[in-house]
């Protein structure tokens, strides 16, 4: 049984494992704190506060504001799966929140009266801005995969 299980541990998949994992985990972290910050950086811009809405019970809030985090996320997913390391991971992640943050102001400029129809607790208008965001973010990750 110890021979078996020495010769586990020994072998190439678990080394690869063992050597991946940690830098798995230190990928995930770096991509996450950037989804977290964006996420808080653009609840802070935003003429509405979503989040208080969201306490409040606005689902229209609560959609738009679900938006914004896969909005934030396929772009820096793509990031991640095209990045080779943490350096490389935290500038395109950066680069890709600040610009997403850019697009989703400009969406919400464009589509005038949409932050006091979310605030009014109209799920319509939150789903159409979610579209808006959503096919930002896919345009944005293309260009990254490019």
């Amino acid at each position: 049984m110890e021979s078996f299980l020495s010769d586990l541990l020994a072998s190439p998949e678990v080394q690869a494992f063992a050597s991946g994992f940690p830098v798995l985990l230190l990928h995930l972290g770096v991509t996450l704190a950037l989804l977290v910050g964006g996420a808080t950086v653009y609840a802070a811009l935003t003429p509405w506060k979503e989040i208080a809405l969201i306490r409040q019970g606005n689902s229209a809030a609560s959609v738009a504001f679900a938006g914004v985090l896969v909005g934030l996320a396929i772009p820096l997913a793509v990031s991640l799966t095209s990045s080779t390391s943490v350096r490389e991971i935290a500038l395109w992640g950066v680069a890709t929140v600040i610009i997403q943050l850019l697009a989703f102001r400009v969406v919400d400029l464009i589509l005038n009266g949409l932050p006091q129809r979310i605030r009014e607790g109209e799920v319509s208008a939150a789903v159409l801005l979610v579209g808006a965001k959503l096919a930002t973010a896919l345009v944005l990750a293309s260009a990254l995969a490019a």
